[in-house]
């Protein structure tokens, strides 16, 4: 009986094989899967791809003797000399120490009183309040730096202006606020505060709304009062994202700005109102020295590229969370 099962099952084909199906690639899936938010991420990848990374390609003369009956590949090849002319040159001691100077006045003033203001406005409990707060140190971000030194013009002009006419009933002097090299570096910081604390809050505040409320309900019930509240349990909360935003803010350092820095500086005040930009416009614009100016940019962004690693290096050997 055992036998004639043993020729049935023998004689029984096997059971065919399932088809082997090959799975997609995971990549090529979440490509597929998430392929609206890369074609609404395909206006910034352009941007940078056309005035970020192709300009790229022209920084090369900052190498070379540009002539621009010559073009880029047929300008001669110089070297370093540019770099080497420019580190030399009489005018950078003095330009490395007003664009530092800025920076420095922007990184430890306008910075922390991001922060503050971010904390003082998450203190306000009147929603109406605090939104309409909020509107209006916004507002200033949205005007140009054309419009915001045309409005310091007027408050500071000699004899009509404002704020002039109130300093010098202190002072009692007469003084052009506006030419004096003194008061440039003030004026450039008031700018900027007016102009840009306000809608640096954003971002903190969006770190502060993440903050867990039972932290701040046990602080209180152990009699913690609001600037302990604010020392042990807020500011660690946001301490990642102050981190990360004075990292970015190192990188721009030398970058003190342009547009405000042209529209403030005169010919009373250039001593003290020349930076690395500025200069790059002055020597390549209006000069003509298309590879010198280069190099100087070029030599700006180096520079700029090291604090970054640098500072993010730091950041983590302060076991604190970098930006990479």
């Amino acid at each position: 009986m055992t036998a004639v099962v043993d020729v049935e099952q023998a004689g029984t084909p096997a059971p065919a094989a399932p088809p082997v199906t090959r799975r997609p690639r995971r990549g090529w899936a979440r490509m597929v899967r998430y392929r609206w938010l890369l074609v609404m991420m395909l206006p910034g990848i352009l941007y940078f791809l056309l005035f970020r990374i192709w300009p790229m390609w022209g920084a090369q003369i900052a190498f070379k003797n540009y002539v621009p009956f010559l073009g880029i590949q047929g300008s001669p090849w110089v070297g370093w000399h540019h770099f080497h002319e420019f580190f030399s040159n009489p005018d950078f001691p003095r330009l490395l120490g007003n664009t530092l100077i800025l920076a420095a006045l922007s990184l430890f003033v306008a910075f922390p009183l991001t922060i503050v203001l971010a904390l003082l406005l998450n203190e306000v409990r009147l929603s109406v309040l605090k939104r309409t707060v909020q509107t209006l140190v916004y507002i200033p971000h949205f005007l140009s730096w054309t419009v915001v030194v045309s409005l310091t013009a007027l408050l500071f002009a000699i004899g009509t202006g404002p704020l002039s006419s109130f300093l010098d009933g202190l002072t009692g002097t007469e003084t052009n606020y506006l030419a004096d090299p003194d008061w440039f570096r003030p004026l450039i910081l008031l700018q900027t505060i007016w102009k840009s604390t306000g809608w640096g809050t954003i971002i903190f505040l969006a770190a502060l709304a993440s903050v867990d409320q039972e932290q701040y309900e046990a602080a209180v019930i152990d009699g913690a009062g609001r600037w302990q509240r604010t020392w042990h349990i807020t500011l660690p909360a946001i301490r990642p994202t102050i981190i990360v935003m004075l990292i970015l803010q190192t990188g721009e350092i030398l970058n003190t700005g342009f547009e405000q820095i042209y529209l403030m500086s005169n010919a009373l005040n250039r001593t003290v109102a020349d930076v690395f930009d500025t200069y790059v416009y002055f020597t390549g614009i209006q000069q003509g020295a298309y590879s010198y100016s280069t190099a100087v940019g070029l030599s700006k962004a180096i520079v700029g590229l090291v604090l970054i690693f640098g500072t993010n290096w730091l950041a983590k050997r302060f076991n604190q969370q970098g930006i990479f």
